[in-house]
């Protein structure tokens, strides 16, 4: 293994005299596996930041922060990342409860961020270490390897080139985001940033945030959709691909894993969302029609916008509905029944 790595640091040496290119192969299985899923967003393109679903948003938020924790490591359950997510306590290894807060402020910018500038991949990384590096933030300073036990299985460029490699694949980055498809381009971005393992730590979670904030530049639908979940089920196959690519001097292997794992994660949310839209009654509709975000309203007031005089039917039709699929908000959630009682809609 080692003979292909060093021949790969000797590649990467070389192309910092020249026109740095993210080297793979367009194959037909790689067209392929586009025209799908291309295709297939174009079904979905239309739910954009799944507004419509915040039940659904919010747990596909909380599986990539958990799925990205777990592949490196992270012991938490998704059930303890769900308490961090809503402010409880949770009793655990600080380390791992640490790292859960970092992603979920780093998840929560990812809309923000510019994906094609160096420096926010650098506050992109402090937020996703800070407090468990002491260079949170800047490149590392030392060697780093990967170990299987014993056994070192990939040495990462040395530290003095970590600058120019990065510069040179965010120029390649910036020169090709509007050429290369970006289902392409962000899974070879992806594997580009893991091999030249920029930082002391989080390499991989941010590599992985990245990859989504790349694809929501392009489609908004992918800020919200768990990719990270898919690798974490595939994580043997995951890092097989950075291996096999690794030892092929090419990306190709590891883009198609990516792309495979992006149309997973494209049916299984087009599966959620059929049942989460077929849930929205047209009375919850309507009941959304005429109420406005962060405008607390009575029963009385939004039955009367509604022409309704049943207090059983508005409960039973229209606001509970809403409640349970997490479109309205109860101003006292904890005294349901209270008189004093008024609902909100969701923001966006």
């Amino acid at each position: 293994m080692l003979s292909f790595i060093m021949v790969q640091l000797i590649r990467r040496k070389e192309m910092m005299k020249m026109a740095y290119e993210a080297p793979y192969k367009i194959t037909d299985e790689m067209v392929s596996l586009v025209a799908k899923i291309t295709e297939k967003i174009g079904t979905i393109k239309h739910y954009e930041s799944l507004d419509k679903f915040p039940k659904l948003r919010k747990q596909n938020r909380m599986r990539s922060i958990h799925s990205s924790c777990a592949i490196e490591a992270n012991s938490l359950s998704i059930d303890q990342v769900k308490d961090i997510i809503n402010g409880k306590l949770v009793v655990g290894p600080q380390k791992e409860i640490q790292e859960v807060k970092n992603a979920i402020q780093a998840y929560s910018i990812i809309e923000q961020i510019n994906p094609f500038l160096l420096s926010d991949l650098l506050e992109i990384h402090k937020e996703m270490t800070m407090y468990l590096v002491n260079n949170s933030g800047p490149f590392r300073n030392g060697e780093e390897g990967v170990f299987d036990g014993n056994n070192c299985i990939f040495i990462a460029p040395p530290a003095k080139y970590i600058p120019q490699l990065m510069s040179d694949l965010y120029e390649w980055v910036n020169t090709n985001k509007n050429i290369i498809n970006p289902l392409i381009l962000s899974s070879a971005f992806h594997y580009e940033f893991v091999f030249i393992h920029p930082f002391e730590d989080g390499n991989g979670r941010t590599a992985r945030l990245l990859q989504s904030a790349i694809l929501g530049k392009y489609y908004s639908i992918f800020y919200w959709l768990p990719l990270e979940h898919y690798i974490k089920d595939y994580q043997e196959e995951y890092y097989k691909a950075i291996s096999d690519s690794h030892i092929d001097g090419e990306s190709t292997k590891f883009i198609i894993f990516m792309l495979e794992m992006i149309n997973k994660t494209i049916d299984d949310v087009s599966i959620d969302l059929s049942k989460q839209d077929s849930q929205i009654s047209l009375y919850v509709k309507k009941l959304l029609n005429v109420m406005e975000e962060d405008i607390f309203m009575t029963a009385l007031e939004i039955m009367d916008l509604l022409g309704l005089k049943s207090k059983e039917t508005f409960r039973k039709n229209y606001i509970n509905p809403a409640i349970n699929s997490g479109l309205i908000k109860l101003e006292f959630p904890d005294k349901p029944t209270s008189r004093n009682q008024r609902y909100v809609k969701v923001s966006k």
